[in-house]
């Protein structure tokens, strides 16, 4: 059974400890520009605080319900979709949805042509623009930890239960009942969108309001993209060869010594 996590945005206090027990078990280094923001600030990029090095990120949203002033806090990571749109782009394999649920990358498979950036309705995935050899980062969802029946390291650490990992069908469920019993919006971020994700969201909040796509497609996106990536090999490789036409045309006259 595919297991994933659910989040309980009202339970969120915006501690960060997640952040931390990601960078500790991932081995990621800090980013200079993120040294010196808040959860507040990260709010307001169009990034929403995801970097190369930043595969999680608390976000703040200030809003009012029935006119009392609230806080929210907004764990922000890849998604981990059921059927991620950014796996079907990706013609080499560097991107493969595992059973147990993670959405993993494989940089030595990389071509480097971020169509699965493109292709992620969500915005979740970073390029290293900055590296001689870059490549795509983005949460992995820990995935040796799952395969072993751990969850997360972010889950692991949270102090208020705002992260829940298990099956995900379990967190469906649990998702459910929270909602009738608390009185949350009755909505579950995450059970049809794009298909379904792994990472599932509960609010007290119109979702909205804090900048989730709620806009988009309940379809799997795979179904859209899978026709044409078949031939996107045979386009790159005759698109090579264009390319090596017009080198030895522009440097056949050339002197080797020039």
């Amino acid at each position: 059974m595919a297991k994933g996590v659910l989040v309980d945005i009202p339970k969120c206090i915006g501690c960060e400890g997640c952040s931390v027990a990601c960078k500790l078990w991932n081995e990621l280094e800090w980013e200079p520009q993120e040294k010196n923001k808040t959860a507040l600030d990260r709010a307001a990029e169009p990034n929403h605080g995801l970097w190369p090095e930043e595969w999680t990120s608390i976000n703040r949203y200030n809003l009012q319900k029935d006119g009392t002033d609230l806080r929210r806090y907004v764990k922000t990571q890849c998604f981990h979709c059921e059927e991620p749109a950014c796996a079907s782009a990706c013609f080499s394999k560097a991107i493969q949805k595992l059973p147990e649920g993670p959405v993993i990358y494989d940089q030595s498979l990389c071509v480097g042509c971020r169509y699965c950036m493109m292709a992620c309705p969500f915005d979740m995935l970073r390029y290293e623009w900055k590296k001689a050899v870059p490549g795509i980062r983005k949460c992995q969802m820990c995935p040796t930890r799952v395969a072993n029946n751990m969850e997360p390291a972010c889950s692991s650490v949270c102090p208020t239960g705002a992260l829940t990992f298990g099956e995900r069908d379990e967190l469906l469920a649990e998702a459910k009942k929270r909602i009738q019993e608390k009185g949350y919006i009755d909505k579950i971020f995450g059970e049809k969108e794009a298909g379904g994700t792994s990472w599932l969201y509960i609010s007290d909040t119109p979702l909205e309001e804090m900048r989730f796509r709620t806009d988009v497609t309940t379809e799997p996106l795979p179904s859209y993209t899978e026709g044409y990536m078949k031939a996107t090999p045979i386009i790159g490789v005759s698109w090579a060869a264009v390319l090596a036409g017009l080198f030895f045309i522009n440097n056949k006259n050339k002197d080797p010594l020039d």
